[in-house]
Order: structure tokens, then C-alpha cells, then sequence
């Protein structure tokens, strides 16, 4: 009977576990939608320190055309110059978002259009691509982008 006992125990308290991970899975996917969500928001309204505070103090981003940035103060420059254009419009949506089972990095993938003003010629350029954002969950249960990286399918020399 101990044995039963025992036995029952055990599955009780996996039966819990996988229910709470499963569920905490669940909790983080819906996080970083609802991140990615706001984001593009921030991106209509210019918001550059909501933007910038999206990355981790380590992060690096990678856009076409121009060189990577690697930190809080590179990744601000950058979009410092990026929000200061006035045809800018930027939209992403991920496809995919998957969560580690440890529950501390996980990823986006999706597609994205861009409108940005070419520097030579003063006329819109339209671009659109894919991305990958990859997101580490910090301390305090939030979830930073560490690598955001961006695929054009438009830009010049890339077909």
C-alpha cells in the first residue's frame, strides 16, 4: 500500500509540474507577443526610449545596409537616426515564437516592412524581409531582446 502511495505521489507532483510548465510556456509566449505588440506601437509614436529599452544592455542589432550595433548606447544612435526620419514606417509580425524549455531565451521569427527615405535621393525606399529576434528573460521576469537581426528581400544586391 506505502507503494501505491508513493507511486500516487510522484505522479501528483509531475502532473503539477507539467501543468505549470506548460502553463509558464503559455504566460511567456503571450509575454513576448504582447512585447512585440507594443513595440510596433512604439514605432508609430517614435517612442525612442520605449524602443531602445526593448534590448538588453548587451544586445546587438543587425539591419541591412548599415553596420551592426552593439549596445544600449550604439543600438540608441541608431534609432536615434532611424526615428528621426519622417517617412518612416516600420511593422514586424512573428510567425513563430518559441520558448526554451529552460524558460530564459527564447525567439521570434517573422516578416517586416519598412519605408525609410534614401539618403541620395530623397524618395521613399519600401523594403520588406524577414526577421529573427532573440530574447532572454532578465532578473526580473521580463523578456529583453539580445540579438535582432533582419533579413531585406529588397534591398539592393541582396536578390
Amino acid at each position: 500500500m506505502k507503494r501505491f502511495s508513493i507511486l500516487g505521489a510522484v505522479t501528483l507532483v509531475t502532473a503539477v509540474l507539467s501543468g505549470c510548465s506548460a502553463t509558464s510556456h503559455d504566460a511567456d509566449v503571450k509575454a513576448i507577443r504582447d512585447i512585440e505588440t507594443e513595440w510596433n506601437q512604439e514605432y508609430v509614436f517614435k517612442s525612442l526610449d520605449k524602443i531602445v529599452g526593448h534590448y538588453a544592455g548587451d544586445a546587438v542589432l543587425m539591419t541591412p545596409g548599415v553596420p551592426a550595433s552593439y549596445g544600449s548606447a550604439a543600438i540608441r544612435n541608431s534609432m536615434r537616426a532611424l526615428l528621426a526620419d519622417p517617412a518612416l514606417s516600420m511593422k514586424f509580425n512573428a510567425s513563430n515564437i518559441d520558448v526554451a524549455r529552460s524558460g530564459d531565451l527564447a525567439y521570434t521569427q517573422g516578416a517586416y516592412t519598412l519605408t525609410v527615405t534614401d539618403p541620395k535621393t530623397k524618395e521613399p525606399i519600401h523594403d520588406h524581409g524577414s526577421y529573427v529576434t532573440t530574447y532572454r528573460k532578465q532578473p526580473d521576469g521580463t523578456w529583453k531582446a539580445v540579438a535582432d537581426i533582419a533579413s531585406s528581400e529588397q534591398y539592393p544586391g541582396s536578390n
